[in-house]
């Protein structure tokens, strides 16, 4: 019973250390640092595919280009940038943090998304981890003295016979 109630408390004071890092990091990438890397993949997934190769069968595209738009409080667009992916598929966005005119850039402001793909047989965007959408920079995965790091993705692109099409009346 007393190693159980050991055992108890620990994970409450894991919970309470888990919650706390993640404060101090969110609050540390609006402070800290000069340069924010976002870094992710993009990946080819073929829907023709039975379900076991179309969940872990994808594969990375090369020369995929990814874009960042950061806006300020105002909704005004503050920055904006892209970035190619290399033969893994991967991409790594840098972005100074202080801005022309010496604003500081706000990551919860920036939103990154898919733009192209290269390859004509998998050049439909798709939504799976948000990459047609966009998604929000949250929480970062790494803050080291100069350095705020965000991981986003994996992003998708699909086969055209894979498209969905889309109806005029919505139904």
């Amino acid at each position: 019973m007393a190693q159980r109630i050991t055992t108890l408390v620990m994970l409450i004071e894991i919970l309470f250390l888990v919650n706390y890092v993640s404060q101090f990091a969110t609050t540390a990438a609006d402070n800290d640092g000069d340069v924010i890397h976002v870094a992710g993949k993009v990946m080819c997934q073929d829907c023709t595919l039975n379900y076991d190769k179309w969940i872990n069968g994808s594969e990375p595209i090369k020369g995929a280009v990814v874009s960042i738009t950061c806006m300020d409080e105002r909704e005004r667009v503050r920055y904006y940038g892209s970035d190619k992916t290399d033969e893994r598929g991967q991409f790594d966005l840098i972005l100074d943090k202080v801005l022309y005119g010496g604003k500081n850039l706000k990551p919860k402001l920036c939103t990154v998304r898919l733009v192209s793909s290269p390859d004509k047989s998998c050049d439909i965007p798709t939504d799976f981890g948000n990459g047609q959408s966009g998604v929000k920079l949250v929480q970062p995965f790494m803050v080291f003295k100069d350095l705020v790091k965000f991981v986003v993705g994996p992003f998708y692109y699909t086969t055209p016979m894979c498209e969905t099409p889309k109806n005029e009346n919505n139904y």
